[in-house]
């Protein structure tokens, strides 16, 4: 597998069915002073509010928060998609919610932010594609890829449903195909260097 040349600016997650577990091992890791924004969609029912950014924000040391329309990211923060909108990365690296249709029967949509971010930041973007039962992310993730950023998808033998990371492996190889044990140990990585 190849190393990313240069540090992100971001990272963008996507997860579906088994990602409420697979982020909490993915970000449990990481220390309140990292230093790149991580921002997650997560299938949601649409119609009530969301509780992962309070149950995260228990148990992580990084700052959690749903991510606000019109809001500037921050390094050190993860950022949760609100349920019932996209979440779009803009050119001003701010927030802009969405209502257009779902894409893979979902609003948020995976895809939506990958692309979005890597309209928004090029090759500064790494993509983070893991567990899920649709195809929602490969699309996206292929986007980043293509516009220089690092790819990452789980290890579909050990995603708890495999779906996602396969669609995505059909699409392109990524850089990195990891256990999230390993994908943790990446983010670590690429905050202890230097910019």
């Amino acid at each position: 597998m190849s190393r990313p040349v240069h540090k992100p600016e971001v990272v963008v997650v996507g997860a579906s069915a088994g990602g409420v577990e697979a982020l909490l091992g993915l970000f449990e890791g990481l220390p309140a002073g990292y230093g790149l924004p991580l921002v997650v969609v997560l299938h949601l029912p649409d119609g009530r509010p969301s509780l992962l950014p309070d149950l995260f924000a228990r148990r992580l040391a990084l700052r959690v928060k749903e991510a606000q329309d019109k809001e500037a990211l921050q390094p050190g923060t993860l950022y949760f998609a609100a349920p019932g909108y996209h979440l779009c990365i803009e050119a001003d690296h701010s927030f802009s919610y969405s209502r257009e249709e779902p894409v893979h029967f979902s609003r948020p949509s995976i895809d939506y932010l990958f692309e979005s971010a890597a309209d928004a930041y090029g090759a500064a973007v790494m993509g983070i594609l893991l567990t899920g039962a649709n195809q929602d992310g490969a699309a996206g993730l292929y986007t980043i890829k293509q516009r220089g950023g690092v790819t990452v998808v789980q290890d579909p033998q050990e995603a708890q449903v495999a779906t996602m990371p396969e669609a995505a492996l059909a699409l392109h190889q990524p850089d990195y195909i990891l256990t999230v044990r390993g994908i943790l140990a990446l983010l670590a990585e690429l905050d202890s260097r230097p910019c």
